[in-house]
């Protein structure tokens, strides 16, 4: 009886250890699952978040001081459960990818001219009501931008692009020179452009969109390789370069040029997701100058196109971004124009195939007139 009760009281202990050991297995695989979904590495294969991260590059993760967050939901003015998901309202449904061939124009796009404003160490997208947790950004456009920022904030905020209805915030890392922080100077072109071959399929961003391209983890392959890269920094006769090149002229007139531009195909569900990519995706190649948007992603929207310049040349030893090296430069935009400025300009330049001002005027088609008048204002 004694060897009977020995052997039961054996067994059971055996099974209370087997138990402990699935739970740990257990809390162990949901902790992974927060960490993967937090980063946004490990999407399902053909999943929408997938998609997007194939097509940004391959990197959704944001370095120290950039991170991702999702240990704890954070609230924020435009997420108020803080789980990182803001739906569009409505959101656009029946979209098909176009992949007609439209009659062929050269150009169709605008610019943004918009200057810095100011720098700090907030993020309204990745950080929301948090100060100090991101490293430094420079600032264009609304001039409200801070860590508490919601579409609401910037649409009644003031702006420095030329076009008043312009009231997006547009930012990136500060760029340094050893400790001092070198800011571009005057208005800095952001091109919108059409991303697809149908150009006339581009409808205009909905209000509060935002998303961040590329990322400050991204090694110099990613960053040269990534869909949005064009030709890397430029400087004088220096070209093609995805770190900062050792030396620039030092010519007044040179300065370190970037351009980088964005995905445009919307999923049209969700103004952001929580790794502030996923929602987004860039065209698909499907032959020799045809590029459509993803099934999953089936709104094109205009394509941004970032040309930066900063009055730096010489000794390049000790430039830097507040991210890090150069390779880990990114950007962050979020939409707060003015709906029926938007739209003008969109349709008139985008929809209309004409290579655009920012008052949407195309001096080599004078006829067509201008969708703003001399305010750069709707007339």
């Amino acid at each position: 009886m004694a060897e009977r009760l020995s052997r039961t009281t054996l067994m059971s202990a055996l099974v209370v250890v087997a138990s402990l050991a699935l739970v740990v297995m257990g809390l162990t695989a949901i902790t992974d699952a927060g960490a993967t979904a937090s980063g946004g590495a490990r999407a399902a294969a053909g999943s929408p978040a997938a998609v997007s991260q194939v097509a940004q590059g391959g990197s959704g993760q944001h370095a120290q001081g950039h991170a991702m967050a999702a240990a704890a939901p954070v609230p924020s003015g435009d997420d108020p459960d803080g789980d990182g998901y803001i739906p569009a309202i409505p959101p656009v449904t029946g979209v098909v990818p176009s992949t007609e061939i439209p009659p062929h124009r050269y150009f169709h796009e605008f610019q943004a001219n918009c200057s810095v404003n100011h720098t700090g160490a907030v993020d309204p997208i990745v950080y929301p009501g948090q100060t100090g947790k991101s490293h430094n950004h420079t600032f264009m456009g609304n001039t409200t931008t801070n860590e508490s920022s919601t579409t609401a904030s910037l649409d009644a905020g003031g702006t420095v692009c030329r076009a008043p209805g312009d009231r997006s915030a547009y930012w990136m890392p500060t760029l340094y020179n050893g400790d001092q922080e070198v800011r571009p100077v005057g208005p800095q072109t952001i091109y919108y452009k059409a991303g697809v071959t149908d150009y006339r399929t581009v409808r205009p961003f909905p209000k509060g969109l935002r998303f961040v391209v590329g990322s400050p983890t991204q090694t110099v392959e990613q960053f040269r390789d990534h869909p949005g890269t064009v030709e890397g920094y430029e400087c004088g006769e220096s070209y093609h370069n995805f770190d900062f090149p050792a030396t620039c002229p030092t010519s007044r007139d040179t300065q370190l040029n970037l351009r980088m531009q964005a995905p445009s195909c919307w999923d049209g569900k969700h103004l952001d997701t929580p790794n502030h990519q996923a929602h987004m995706a860039y065209p698909i190649v499907m032959g020799a100058n045809q590029d459509v948007c993803p099934a999953s992603h089936p709104v094109a929207l205009p394509m941004i196109e970032f040309k930066m310049a900063w009055p730096v040349n010489g000794d390049m030893s000790q430039v830097r971004l507040a991210s890090g090296t150069g390779h880990s430069f990114h950007y962050d935009f979020f939409n707060a124009w003015d709906d029926a400025t938007l739209a003008a300009m969109v349709r008139h330049c985008v929809v209309g195939g004409l290579q655009c001002d920012a008052r949407g005027y195309d001096q080599n088609n004078p006829g067509a007139g201008a969708a703003l008048n001399a305010d750069y204002e709707l007339p």
